[in-house]
């Protein structure tokens, strides 16, 4: 394959919408590129963005955007109605670093999550030295306690699907796609650090890319060792129980450091510690509570936000594949993915959401007495079943208080009643009986795939009327969209509650809080959502504290 390197990107064209039979060979490429080149030599291209045309099935197309290279580009340009551009050269590079920092000085990152994990590959790579503080475990251990749990051990609070090197991300569906508008360069940044730590290549050209828990697990253990090759510290089943601040001369606040809560390897009351500092990245992830409390009791300025809730919705892989590529559709596409909405008569709307094809849905839970659901899959995407969360979105109005952390008040309401329905396993039931209000008493022909304990319950029980009444329309509808979305033994696995925070915590135009060295960041502080956005948000911030340290510009 004639691909090119980084270096010469900028002498190349751009052209879109190129299309060629799903089973092309790459001599394919290469002459429809030469054609469209009229008749120039290829010397090199790269792919940009690869997609699945299937609006004429069973015709389906690959379709491609290329940057590619020829001797005599500028008369492509010039041609009249060309259907060449000159390629965008944006590439990012984090700002240049000179100072040697004190003790107190080197950034303090809380959260190992794809914020956090970023803020501390960029510092470290800079020479800033960056100490990450992260409550649960690394990667491997924590693979060991979450399997675990869903082999029915009990709940480790400090270290599971939500918390522990890698975030909530590492058991997900590890998809990389996002929707914010980057002028600068960071979320293709992101996806080549990805692949420069073992992910896939394709992840830079799918228009859908993901890695898999599989392979995230790898990728986040490569991270760990080059930020500590670079002079990063980190330190495991390590919490930050406070921030420790002091007041300025002009009445403000400040960070002096943290008390942090270290877990004993004997079982023994955990040690506390305090930790000066005073430069604080704050990636907590979306369901660090706890923390939000601290916050809370703090002073500093939290608004809540609105999140959606709803069920995770299970069909067998094959059936989405054929209503999406067609009956005998070709066996090496990957696994299909559908994206659905839908205006309900009770004036919300309903949605699909982190599709996951070929997956598992996953207890996620994080606190005892309470349970919550989310979607997983393997690279390979292979599972037997394809699932999504079918959510609807709750607001501030909706919330049991007016405070910043009613959202999460909401949440743990309907937590607790999905722990209770089915005895702490995952409350699942099926469509034809929640059409019905009734619960179910056994299983059709599709067959859970969950890692965790499940059993069959009424979802009416865990979840608020306006929330199933939008679920039993939205069904409804889709199932005219999909054939068979809404055959009546569909799995409805319940609940989905953390999409993403039910908090925003305010910074300012520096990204810091309102006390000076804090820096809220990523999906926990409700600025993304999605690995990839939060990465962008913790490169954004690792800018932002490394201008105050006056080694760089913040943009």
């Amino acid at each position: 394959m004639k691909k090119t390197d980084r270096s010469s990107w900028w002498n190349m064209i751009r052209i879109r919408e190129l299309k060629l039979g799903i089973n092309h060979r790459e001599e394919d490429l290469v002459k429809a590129l030469e054609k469209k080149a009229q008749g120039q030599k290829l010397i090199s291209y790269r792919l940009v963005r690869r997609s699945i045309d299937a609006r004429k099935k069973p015709d389906l197309y690959w379709v491609y955007t290329l940057d590619a290279a020829f001797p005599d580009e500028k008369r492509l340009l010039r041609s009249k109605k060309s259907p060449w551009t000159r390629s965008p050269n944006v590439h990012y590079r984090f700002p240049s670093c000179q100072a040697q920092v004190s003790k107190e000085d080197r950034p303090v990152i809380v959260g190992m999550g794809p914020a956090g994990l970023f803020a501390g590959l960029l510092l470290a790579e800079a020479g800033l030295a960056p100490v990450i503080f992260e409550r649960g475990e690394p990667v491997e251990e924590r693979s060991i306690t979450v399997d675990r749990f869903f082999s029915g051990g009990s709940l480790d609070p400090e270290s599971n699907v939500q918390f522990g090197e890698g975030g909530a991300g590492t058991f997900s569906d590890g998809k990389l796609n996002t929707v914010v508008k980057d002028k600068t360069g960071r979320n293709r940044f992101v996806l080549e650090q990805f692949v420069k730590h073992g992910a896939p290549e394709e992840i830079l050209y799918d228009a859908r890319p993901h890695v898999g828990t599989d392979v995230l697990k790898k990728v986040v253990t490569s991270m760990r060792k080059q930020i500590l090759a670079c002079g990063g510290q980190i330190f495991f089943n390590t919490k930050v129980k406070e921030l420790l601040l002091k007041e300025t001369l002009s009445g403000d606040r400040e960070i002096r450091g943290l008390l942090l809560e270290k877990k004993n390897i004997l079982p023994a009351d955990p040690v506390l510690e305090e930790y000066p500092c005073r430069h604080v990245i704050l990636a907590a992830g979306h369901s660090a509570r706890d923390t939000f409390a601290m916050l809370h009791q703090k002073n500093i300025i939290m608004t809540p936000k609105a999140f959606a809730i709803g069920v995770r919705v299970e069909h067998p892989a094959r059936m989405i594949n054929e209503s999406q590529y067609g009956k005998g559709y070709d066996e090496s596409l990957p696994a299909a993915s559908y994206k659905l909405t839908h205006q309900c008569r009770n004036g919300r709307g309903i949605y699909s959401f982190c599709m996951c094809p070929g997956g598992y849905v996953v207890n996620s839970s994080s606190e005892k007495g309470r349970l919550c659901v989310n979607g997983m899959s393997y690279h390979g995407r292979t599972g037997r079943n394809s699932n999504s969360a079918i959510i609807t979105t709750v607001t501030p109005a909706d919330f049991p208080d007016s405070g910043p952390l009613g959202g999460v008040a909401f949440q743990r309401i309907y937590e607790e009643k999905a722990y209770q329905a089915a005895g702490g396993a995952i409350p699942v039931q099926l469509l034809e009986d929640f059409l019905r209000k009734r619960p179910s008493s056994g299983l059709g022909d599709i067959q859970p795939s969950i890692k965790g304990n499940f059993g069959l319950a009424d979802l009416w029980t865990c979840l608020p009327d306006y929330i199933c009444q939008s679920l039993c329309e939205g069904m409804e509808a889709f199932g005219r969209r999909i054939k068979g979305y809404d055959r009546p033994d569909t799995l409805l696995d319940g609940v989905e509650t953390r999409t993403s925070s039910p908090v925003r915590i305010e910074r300012d135009r520096f990204l810091q809080a309102n006390v000076t060295g804090l820096y809220p960041c990523g999906e926990g502080a409700g600025y993304a959502g999605g690995i990839t956005s939060a990465a962008m948000d913790g490169i954004r911030v690792a800018e932002a504290v490394c201008a105050d340290l006056g080694n760089g510009l913040l943009e």
